[in-house]
């Protein structure tokens, strides 16, 4: 999923490892290089899909990261790329672009010189301070962020006492990691101005939900998707539908439908916003009779919500 400069055939096998609510992957980013995703590999998408790609960008250096995206920005088929500042710079002693803010700064004001689209920074969890890297890439000029990539884990086989991956360890995905993103989207999000894309162990209606109310401006869902293919299109069927209320209420007067919201209820949450301005214009504490509907010896009180009725709805 991810693109590099050149082609990669990535780390040795097993890459794969189950653990309980995840899995660890030591892919390696294993692909063609940029030049056959875009002769290739997008053309055989515009079979699939009408609408933009994202390209998910990798890079071992600065001028990696700025080949690859000037490249996909020029593609039509491309909406926006997500360029991932996990990778080990490999002159910079190997240390991932993502745990230093002045690194992830440098790799976002550089490809954001030679772009026009939209470029979302994916942030690695892995890190002291993930909201220091949010805004020195914010203060580069990145156009979002999205977070978080895997975790680092590894497992161990018991019969042969040695790493289950061949590559020791590998990046820790799935459900488990869940609580973690919701973190540090919420931290994130409550630090930057930019808009944030939350990931991580997504796999619910309620978990998109969760991360929205975190702040996440939009949801990406991944290891999920090697459990059932299916879940993305599950889970917008699971979502709340987004019609606005009042298209609702208007919708059930032509209908003559049951409301959205009971009417009782309604009538109750008025009655108690009613009470709370009363008492906020009088500067005192008032006493309500819920059977009279009144405030108990207030004629002051009383004369606020002793309003005249409106006349019948017509539309």
């Amino acid at each position: 999923k991810g693109t590099t400069k050149d082609a990669r055939f990535g780390n040795p096998t097993p890459r794969i490892a189950e653990c309980p609510a995840g899995m660890i992957n030591a892919v390696g980013l294993q692909n063609p290089g940029v030049e056959a995703v875009i002769g290739c590999e997008l053309p055989k998408l515009a079979k699939c899909f009408t609408k933009k790609v994202m390209a998910n960008v990798s890079g071992f250096s600065v001028e990696d990261y700025v080949y690859t995206c000037e490249k996909l920005d020029k593609c039509e088929q491309v909406g926006w790329l997500e360029v991932n500042v996990s990778c080990p710079n490999v002159h910079g002693g190997g240390m991932s672009f993502g745990t230093s803010p002045e690194a992830a700064a440098e790799v976002t004001r550089a490809v954001k010189a030679v772009t026009t689209k939209p470029v979302i920074v994916k942030l690695s969890p892995n890190v002291t301070d993930i909201v220091a890297i949010a805004k020195a890439c914010e203060a580069a000029g990145a156009d979002g962020i999205s977070l978080i990539n895997t975790l680092l884990g590894m497992r161990i086989d018991l019969r042969t006492r040695k790493p289950v991956i061949a590559n020791t360890m590998g990046g820790f995905s799935g459900s488990a990691i869940f609580p973690v993103a919701v973190r540090m989207v919420y931290q994130v999000a409550h630090a930057v101005k930019i808009p944030v894309v939350g990931m991580g162990g997504v796999s619910t209606a309620e978990d998109v939900i969760e991360m929205m109310l975190a702040g996440a401006t939009a949801v990406e869902v991944g290891a999920a998707n090697l459990v059932n293919p299916y879940v993305c299109r599950d889970i917008i069927n699971e979502l709340p539908d987004p019609k606005p209320q009042n298209t609702d209420w208007v919708d059930c007067v032509h209908n003559r439908r049951k409301f959205a919201l009971n009417e009782d209820n309604g009538y109750h949450s008025a009655t108690i916003v009613n009470m709370g301005i009363c008492a906020h214009r009088l500067g005192r504490t008032l006493h309500f009779d819920p059977k009279t509907q009144l405030f108990v010896n207030d004629d002051a009180a009383n004369q606020l919500i002793d309003q005249p009725m409106r006349g019948d709805w017509t539309i």
